[in-house]
């Protein structure tokens, strides 16, 4: 299995989830090698196989080449899951304008998943079998004020519509889902401040955050023998918000 920006987050809980029900995982990295090496040693403490590939993806040859080399790695690939995306939240990208942030979602979110899953799916398709999931974001499809809600939302909702459509493009061969999570405690939300804090809770019926390990273990049912009858779907995973 591939694991697109696996080394942090949810990608991180998705790739050590999916190695704990059995899977050899390749760990994709964006820029920082260290976290990538520390989730493959988790993986091959539980005694699976792990590689580590690097990978920029708003440099469009680099979406191509992964491709490439994850399938000359592992040899066989039968699903893969894209989590791939900019932060833009935390670090200095948080400062960028929004200009910035829009060419930087279109091609580490928008383009990546299109052009990198497209090419999985073709792959698995003449292989005669595989499985693909994305992540989308719950509120894409409703919308949420401010610069950040505009541009995730433009983004996911890209995202969750090219699912749909590769989905029925790829089928019966080929099963392709997208989680949409909403508020999950990752870099951002444990720095959030009190007034996001409240939010959340208020906002969630569940009343807490999501954890990467909630979204984890929807993407190994997924991608399970359990779920062979679901393909084209958005499934929210938001602890049932519904605004």
């Amino acid at each position: 299995m591939v694991v697109t920006g696996g080394s942090r987050g949810i990608g991180r809980a998705i790739s050590l989830e999916l190695a704990a029900a059995g899977a050899d995982v390749l760990v994709h990295y964006g820029h920082a090698l260290k976290p990538a090496e520390e989730v493959a040693e988790a993986i091959r403490c539980q005694g699976r196989t792990a590689w580590i590939i690097g990978g920029d993806f708003s440099n469009p040859q680099a979406q191509h080449d992964f491709v490439e080399h994850a399938w000359n790695t592992c040899g066989k690939i039968d699903a893969w899951v894209h989590n791939a995306g900019a932060d833009l939240l935390t670090g200095d990208a948080s400062q960028w304008s929004y200009d910035q942030k829009l060419i930087a979602l279109l091609s580490v979110d928008v383009q990546s998943t299109m052009v990198i899953c497209k090419e999985v799916a073709r792959r698995m398709h003449a292989a005669g079998q595989g499985t693909i999931l994305t992540i989308g974001w719950d509120q894409a499809d409703r919308g949420m004020e401010g610069d950040s809600g505009e541009l995730f939302a433009a983004a996911k909702n890209a995202i969750m519509g090219f699912t749909r459509s590769l989905a029925v493009s790829y089928a019966p061969q080929v099963r392709v889902n997208c989680i949409a999570p909403g508020w999950i405690r990752t870099a951002w939300g444990e720095q959030a401040g009190p007034i996001w804090q409240e939010r959340v809770i208020r906002e969630t019926p569940l009343g807490r955050w999501g954890e990467p390990q909630d979204i984890a273990n929807l993407a190994r049912f997924l991608l399970s023998r359990e779920a062979s009858y679901l393909t084209g779907q958005v499934i929210n995973a938001n602890g049932g918000a519904v605004r």
